[in-house]
């Protein structure tokens, strides 16, 4: 029986390596400027589908209101075209977290469900909990809620929340020995 596991482990191993299927550099550059909110704005059911669909050119550089006139920008550098406004009917949002208030919610999972990042947890006729670090502020939650206990909040940024949005390059460059 072991032989046979180590057998099937070892050609199950030489199939991994014998048939990757390398992913696009392109696409996950493009997929690295992304939000990740997975939010479905732009028509793509997530930030990878839509960057695939950029590197192809089925889709423009400016449907992604999340992102805003700087994920445009970016993006435009990275694919060397000029920069667009914002697609037709989409408007950028500052960034917000999702708040369920804790005397409305009724524990129906609706939300649950809806969210694409598994940012909420609670049971079933349960107070719900949103798990700020993972919200991505994509408002699906929203729509489903039946009695309304969700809103969004902005995200003030401060020293806290700050990130930086481009990679960090060292002030001295690295000697190499």
């Amino acid at each position: 029986m072991a032989l046979g596991g180590l057998l099937l482990g070892g050609v199950l191993g030489w199939a991994s390596v014998r048939y990757r299927v390398e992913d696009d550099p392109l696409v996950e550059k493009i997929d690295a400027i992304l939000p990740q909110t997975q939010c479905g704005q732009c028509g793509f059911p997530g930030c990878k589908p839509y960057a695939e669909a950029i590197s192809k050119g089925e889709a423009d550089i400016n449907r992604c209101p999340p992102g805003g006139e700087d994920g445009v920008k970016r993006l435009a550098e990275l694919l060397g075209v000029d920069p667009k406004p914002l697609g037709e009917g989409l408007e950028h949002k500052p960034k917000s977290v999702a708040v369920i208030d804790e005397n409305l919610c009724i524990g129906c999972t609706l939300c649950i469900q809806a969210c694409p990042v598994d940012a909420i947890v609670g049971a079933a006729k349960q107070m719900h909990v949103i798990i700020a670090d993972q919200c991505t502020g994509c408002e699906l939650c929203l729509p489903p809620c039946p009695v309304e206990c969700i809103h969004m909040e902005v995200v003030r940024e401060d020293i806290t929340s700050w990130k930086w949005r481009y990679p960090v390059i060292p002030l001295h460059p690295v000697k190499k020995s």
